[in-house]
């Protein structure tokens, strides 16, 4: 099947499944989908202090959620790795490596 993948470039099977009922998406990079139509359509994304991110979810009808602060600072959050049972010893490694900030 990666054979068959590779014949084309994304946008071409974007393409070519455009009107079916097939359930086919494009991967899209960070910086792609906040301006993807889909998302655009459905408010999937929203700029709080300059910076665009994910909207708050789940949306209901009588309570709608809101964002409650703006978005951390690059970094700010990498220390809680640990509370998810990250050694830090592991934490250290991907900074040095550039994997987080």
């Amino acid at each position: 099947m990666a054979d068959v993948f590779r014949t084309r470039t994304r946008d071409e099977w974007v393409a070519a499944f455009e009107g079916t009922d097939a359930c086919v998406a494009p991967v899209l990079s960070p910086d792609e989908a906040p301006t993807h139509p889909h998302n655009v359509a459905r408010g999937t994304f929203v700029e709080v202090d300059g910076v665009v991110q994910p909207a708050p979810v789940p949306r209901f009808s009588r309570t709608p959620a809101t964002v409650q602060r703006p978005p951390s600072h690059p970094g700010a959050d990498v220390d809680a790795l640990a509370d998810w049972g990250v050694d830090p010893d592991r934490v250290a490694q991907l900074r040095s490596a550039g994997a987080v900030v």
